[in-house]
């Protein structure tokens, strides 16, 4: 570029042309953004509208027709008019409050159980499914649970175990145990000096291995 002053203030004039160009861009930007907002408004007002001059026509044909066919008085047409106005103003007025309560207190609810309900693997709530612990399971976070009156929490301290009980043989309730079942055997040796005796001690020997049974079933 040339020395001659003429250049010089050329080149500042496009400078500042620049500047001029980009804050207008930032500004048209803003303004196309608050035109679609104003317009996402007025479509909404329009579809709010639409619903309120429906209901209106609806209420008002309604008692019209109960004047003229029904044979109602004129004060109870205008009443039922009245009550139809105000009903469909509050209800137009109401629904966009409603539907962000709703919003609101859904999402609310959701992040709140999301805290409270930390579950992995094997808890009892997962993707919205409860999950059933009748053959045991493993809760590897503080997990809050629901008892009569109260709330309990497992988990706090690391992972645990939920083991179903069973009633053994025994009577007995307890955690079973993953082995199955054994055979238990039980040897008993009988001696009698002859066959009447040991008739006669039947009853006798059979408690005894009853006894014995009961005693292999709880040590096994």
């Amino acid at each position: 570029m040339s020395d001659d002053p003429g250049f010089e203030g050329l080149d500042d004039d496009l400078e500042s042309f620049g500047r001029t160009a980009g804050g207008t861009r930032v500004v048209i930007g803003a303004l196309e953004a608050e035109m679609r907002a104003m317009q996402q408004s007025a479509k909404e007002t329009n579809r709010q509208v639409g619903a309120l001059s429906k209901g209106l026509s609806g209420s008002l044909k309604k008692s019209f027709e109960g004047l003229i066919f029904d044979g109602m008085k004129a004060s109870d047409a205008l009443k039922g008019v009245a009550r139809s106005i105000v009903g469909s103003t509050y209800d137009a007025a109401m629904k966009p409050l409603s539907k962000d309560v709703s919003g609101l207190f859904a999402g609310g609810v959701g992040n709140l159980m999301k805290g409270l309900l930390p579950f992995e693997n094997g808890a009892p709530f997962s993707q919205g499914r409860v999950l059933p612990f009748a053959q045991g399971g493993i809760v590897s976070g503080p997990t809050a649970f629901p008892m009569r009156g109260a709330t309990g929490l497992m988990g706090e301290a690391g992972p645990e175990a939920i083991m179903p009980l069973a009633r053994g043989a025994d009577g007995q309730l307890g955690v079973r145990s993953g082995g199955g079942a054994r055979a238990v055997n039980v040897t008993m040796n009988i001696q009698t000096p002859d066959v009447s005796g040991f008739q006669r001690s039947q009853s006798q020997i059979a408690a005894q291995m009853s006894r014995a049974l009961s005693r292999g079933q709880r040590n096994r």
